[in-house]
């Protein structure tokens, strides 16, 4: 973790212990909200592509609503690049587009993912991720 370039995707008020503890490895975080927060140190991206695209990890956080679903997709994905990682920490998993992160995966383009939450919870559909190795999946 140590000086990786860290993008929190809908910087919220739980995000301030996480952003806490990024700092205390040297990691440079930025974020992606609705507006920009005058009370955060962070660098801000309106664009969540953008953001995805200067980061090593992208942290996915926050609550379904019609306007997350499926915000994070395939350009987002590509984006992060071969050497990113994507983690889905306090979500739900309809906001990523499970079938492009599977693909994404797989082709190996994306370096990894972490996850605990599914686009068709309590299922993991997606029998792909059992075989792959830059994949980790935990129980919700």
């Amino acid at each position: 973790m140590g000086g990786k370039r860290v993008g929190i995707v809908r910087l919220g008020s739980i995000d301030s212990s996480i952003e806490k503890r990024l700092d205390a490895f040297g990691c440079y975080i930025t974020y992606n909200s609705r507006k920009e927060k005058l009370s955060v140190s962070c660098s801000f991206y309106s664009n969540v592509c953008e953001l995805a695209a200067n980061t090593n990890i992208l942290i996915i956080r926050c609550g379904l609503t019609e306007g997350n679903r499926h915000l994070i997709n395939k350009e987002d994905l590509l984006a992060l690049g071969k050497e990113g990682v994507i983690i889905l920490l306090v979500a739900r998993g309809p906001i990523i587009e499970e079938k492009e992160l599977v693909q994404c995966s797989v082709q190996r383009e994306i370096k990894g993912a972490g996850f605990y939450v599914y686009e068709n919870e309590p299922d993991v559909l997606n029998e792909f991720f059992f075989a792959l190795d830059n994949v980790v999946l935990l129980p919700h």
